[in-house]
């Protein structure tokens, strides 16, 4: 079909809540490259927004999701369900210990998060309800989400919004630890803020956040959404930190594409969840499940945690002299692994976002000056050689 057709259909018949698109529509992907409907290549550098871990067209994945089609694709959770057990298994074993839950989406792990952590003081039978988390971060758009999401502009059309949330400034250690009343339950952070502009949080922070909450018997909460399954050079960026959640959520490239979503805790506080305190219909099933396996398989196999890693520094070293070539006009870099934020001088910022997908490479504008970052994992030095000499033509012409 044409993509005039298909804008059109669009318009007619889906609720306009991504506004005015880029007016391109996608046919088929290889690897780090995508093809539009009129055959053009565009390399992909935002990855479905940190989902496509694997790229496009990955023979493993693609055996995996269309073997367990052939046999079942949903059935109740009534039933034991082998791919979900083997998957909690694996999350178990290389994330520290944990109890997960299955769901299809990030916002939905954090919900089950919330929940979780108000159970677990209910349950003790202590009046604690309270969530502190941060300004400008970005946990989903459902009503709780949307509560612990410190932007008024996602939260305003929304009000009243529900009732237990609060947020402070992120990395001021003070701002959270004035917050904590004794209702306080939980403490919400992303480790790297990524829609507001790729923002990491410091060591020293989450290492004092771990403290306070031992001290107040609080629970510790990362939303790894996007900064998990590998992305900042380690399967989950907590262990960056050197820093163990009580809970930690998951999504986005669980699935390498298949909508999944997991909540994470450790056992402590997984028990306060019993049977009929929290479910799904289809979080968990056999077919998203087996897609997640895929992911880890093809994760050890392909040692992409660690191309991640090797991919992120050699991006950073290549950025870095970008920067001190175009001082006036890239003023920041910030990144853990591949999620990268390029902080442009604000008059250029949209400019350059737009030039940049004139020339065929797909990225993503956030936090007003941000070109963000989060290309597949398979990403190799030429695919960022080809990104900075684009990048570098282009500022040389503003």
């Amino acid at each position: 079909m044409k993509l005039d057709k298909i804008m059109e259909l669009d318009k007619q018949y889906y609720m306009n809540t991504f506004g005015s698109r880029t007016p391109i529509c996608f046919e088929y992907g290889k690897g780090s490259t995508l093809y539009d409907t009129s055959g053009r290549a565009y390399t992909d550098f935002l990855g479905g927004i940190a989902v496509n871990c694997l790229g496009y067209g990955d023979q493993g994945l693609i055996d995996a999701i269309s073997g367990q089609a052939a046999k079942i694709i949903h059935c109740s959770n009534l039933f034991y369900i082998e791919n979900q057990a083997e998957l909690a298994r694996e999350l178990n074993g290389l994330s520290g210990g944990y109890k997960c839950f299955f769901c299809n989406s990030g916002a939905e792990a954090n919900e089950g998060a919330f929940k979780l952590a108000r159970k677990y003081f209910y349950a003790r039978g202590q009046d604690r309800y309270e969530i502190i988390s941060a300004k400008n971060s970005f946990h989903g758009r459902t009503m709780a989400a949307l509560a612990a999401t410190g932007q008024e502009k996602y939260q305003k059309p929304y009000r009243p919004l529900t009732p237990g949330f609060k947020q402070v400034e992120p990395n001021n250690f003070k701002a959270i630890e004035d917050a904590v009343t004794d209702k306080t339950a939980a403490i919400m952070i992303e480790l790297i803020q990524g829609e507001s502009g790729v923002h990491p949080m410091d060591k020293e922070y989450v290492e004092k956040l771990r403290k306070l909450c031992d001290e107040k018997d609080i629970i510790l909460i990362f939303d790894e959404v996007q900064t998990g399954m590998g992305r900042t050079g380690y399967l989950f960026a907590h262990q960056m930190y050197g820093v163990e959640p009580d809970i930690f959520t998951s999504a986005k490239a669980l699935g390498g594409g298949i909508p999944i979503g997991a909540v994470c805790a450790g056992k402590k506080v997984a028990s306060a969840f019993e049977p009929g305190d929290h479910g799904t219909t289809f979080g968990g099933n056999p077919f998203a499940t087996a897609a997640g396996l895929a992911v880890f398989d093809i994760f050890e196999k392909e040692h992409l945690v660690e191309n991640a890693g090797k991919m992120g520094k050699y991006f950073k070293e290549k950025l870095t002299e970008l920067q001190n070539k175009y001082s006036d006009k890239i003023t920041d870099v910030r990144n853990a692994g591949l999620l990268i934020g390029i902080q442009l001088e604000d008059s250029i910022a949209k400019t350059v976002f737009n030039k940049l997908f004139e020339n065929k490479i797909l990225t993503s504008l956030c936090g007003g000056n941000t070109i963000r970052i989060a290309p597949p994992l398979i990403i190799k030095e030429t695919d960022i050689d080809l990104f900075i000499n684009t990048l570098s033509s282009i500022l040389e012409e503003l």
